[in-house]
């Protein structure tokens, strides 16, 4: 999910007038406005457009991925804008370049695409997200991803455990607790790989929590497949699901009511849903001590560099441990 080694403060040159000469260097004339939208990886901006509604800019973190794998982003949301399933795709610029460059920055042009927040207690529109990520994984399954990254124990798991363990945000008193619980999830982990067995891994969305999901009038969209990957479908699916185990199993129910009328689903990857969950706490950790020199990120995290942080987070992923263990949730349509 991110590049080997971060860049030190890699957005200092990306001032107001850099980023408004981007824009107009595709031909567009902007009014001078912009508004900064919540993106922490990337910069993301709104830039106003004159006579044209705005567009949305989006400045690559330099050195995180290659262009190849950029451009399998862009043409895999061109594939699924193809099948007129609801995403953002990036716009193209004459001679049919998505991916851009300005200065030492490259970026991309989105429309702007606005909506709400889903309603997940709402089973109607789980089914829906259920159709949409159906629809998407439709696709996906169609070809591979050659250049994005495959979710792995080892991509989301035992490597950002060797850079924490490496790094100097764990605590020293606090290693060994680490050391050991972490090595406790990976076992566990492992062992819920084991039980689901051989699964398809396929393109997806790869980031499916429901701030990614956009809701108006017509219906759901997805945005921001920054984290588009290669893996099993289930990683898109259990991000939507909350609350207790009957109240995780109802709206699984839901959602896979309208996943199945686009795609298979393997029951199978069920048994993935904690281990996925367990290497998300695990990548998610060091994504920010590897982001730590972009000022950016002490600002926003400023509780994460600190011994309360570790403590509170060894003991979250000692809960997680059993989780591993337990059976998984129950599917009956």
């Amino acid at each position: 999910m991110q590049d080997a080694s971060p860049s030190t403060t890699p957005y200092q040159d990306l001032t107001p007038d850099t980023l408004l000469t981007a824009v107009e260097s595709t031909g567009r004339l902007t009014d001078g406005t912009l508004l900064a939208l919540n993106s922490y990886e990337n910069r993301v901006y709104q830039v106003g457009i004159e006579d044209s509604p705005p567009v949305i800019a989006k400045f690559y973190r330099p050195g995180r991925w290659p262009d190849e794998a950029i451009l399998e982003e862009h043409a895999f949301l061109q594939e699924l804008t193809q099948e007129e399933i609801p995403v953002v795709a990036p716009l193209v610029a004459t001679g049919g370049a998505t991916l851009l460059k300005h200065a030492a920055y490259r970026f991309t042009l989105f429309p702007r695409q606005g909506g709400r927040a889903p309603d997940l207690e709402r089973p109607e529109q789980l089914e829906w997200l259920g159709r949409l990520i159906g629809r998407i994984h439709a696709v996906g399954a169609v070809r591979r991803f050659e250049h994005r990254l495959t979710l792995n124990a080892h991509a989301l798991g035992r490597e950002p455990r060797a850079f924490l363990l490496e790094s100097r945000f764990l605590p020293a008193e606090l290693a060994p607790r680490y050391r050991e619980v972490t090595e406790l999830l990976l076992v566990g982990v492992d062992r819920c790989f084991e039980r689901a067995g051989r699964v398809q891994n396929i393109r997806l969305h790869g980031d499916c929590h429901p701030g990614n999901l956009l809701w108006t009038d017509a219906g759901p969209h997805f945005v921001d497949f920054d984290d588009c990957a290669t893996g099993p479908a289930v990683q898109d699916l259990w991000m939507l699901l909350s609350g207790s185990r009957a109240d995780m199993e109802g709206q699984l129910r839901d959602v896979i009511e309208g996943y199945r009328q686009f795609a298979d689903f393997n029951p199978a990857e069920l048994h993935l849903v904690e281990a996925l969950r367990a290497l998300r706490m695990l990548h998610y950790a060091a994504w920010i001590a590897r982001r730590w020199d972009d000022p950016a990120f002490p600002r926003a995290f400023p509780w994460f560099d600190g011994p309360r942080y570790w403590e509170e987070h060894i003991q979250v992923l000692r809960e997680q441990v059993p989780m591993l263990e337990e059976s998984p949730l129950a599917l009956d349509l």
